[in-house]
């Protein structure tokens, strides 16, 4: 399934593939992801990975980007309150969640696609299941017709 830009006619002859966009910390969720990834464990293809120092470093912009460049979904992990390698970043993370969740159900995008999760370096586990479950999600949603910007094309 896909978005006809011009008409806005979904085209249910191709198949939807769902664009995610996962912001992890560098510290935790990353290796976390690497854990997930040596360990064999089975998450979707289409989980885009972008590295960053600390999950407060993720600020609105990027998730508006995310989400006008082609993402069904932005996911912000870090590490568990109280293990931040920078002392207090994710409880900057927590207090941003719910402005970003706020703001983006404002403008009409569906909470479903934006979550934010604590995941350390021992949980592989963990990031599977975290990957593999908002992809459910966004699958459910169907693609994101809201922020999408139509010079954009994935």
């Amino acid at each position: 399934m896909s978005l006809d830009t011009n008409t806005n006619v979904v085209n249910k002859n191709e198949e939807f593939k769902p664009l995610i966009v996962a912001f992890c910390c560098n510290w935790c969720s990353y290796a976390g992801a690497d854990l997930a990834g040596t360990s064999r464990l089975k998450y979707p293809a289409n989980i885009k990975i972008i590295r960053v120092p600390c999950s407060c470093r993720v600020n609105i912009n990027f998730v508006l980007r995310a989400f006008q460049n082609g993402a069904d979904g932005v996911v912000i992990a870090g590490c568990h309150p109280g293990d931040c390698h920078y002392s207090t970043g994710n409880y900057h993370t927590r207090r941003r969640f719910s402005l970003i969740t706020n703001l983006t159900e404002y403008i009409g995008v569906e909470k479903e696609r934006f979550k934010v999760d604590w995941i350390s370096a021992a949980e592989g586990n963990k990031f599977a299941t975290v990957m593999n479950d908002i992809l459910e999600d966004v699958y459910k949603l169907g693609p994101n017709k809201k922020l999408r910007d139509a010079r954009w094309k994935i």
